[in-house]
């Protein structure tokens, strides 16, 4: 196995796991953005109105994306698994 072979698992499973968390974390991040802005035209500091709505749309995304997102993974193991003859050459 070669630092190249190596470097290029590493590169894909990083990948994965950025995609499976902007995945997740977008819809979240956009959530909270509008809540804020809602927050600073009405002048309500309610700590409560700016994580809730975030807590919900993140279980949300989870529930969404879940199936996608094991499936990615075990994609990428069965695919390492079944290349381990290869990869130790």
């Amino acid at each position: 196995m070669t630092p190249v072979e190596i470097g290029d698992l590493f590169t894909q499973a990083l990948f994965i796991v950025l995609t499976i968390v902007v995945a997740m974390i977008v819809p979240s991040l956009a959530i909270g953005l509008m809540v804020s802005t809602f927050q600073a035209a009405t002048q309500i500091n309610e700590q409560t109105l700016s994580f809730l709505p975030r807590l919900v749309v993140t279980l949300l995304a989870i529930i969404a994306f879940g199936p996608w997102a094991v499936t990615t993974m075990l994609d990428y193991t069965r695919n390492i698994y079944m290349n381990i003859p290869f990869l130790i050459g």
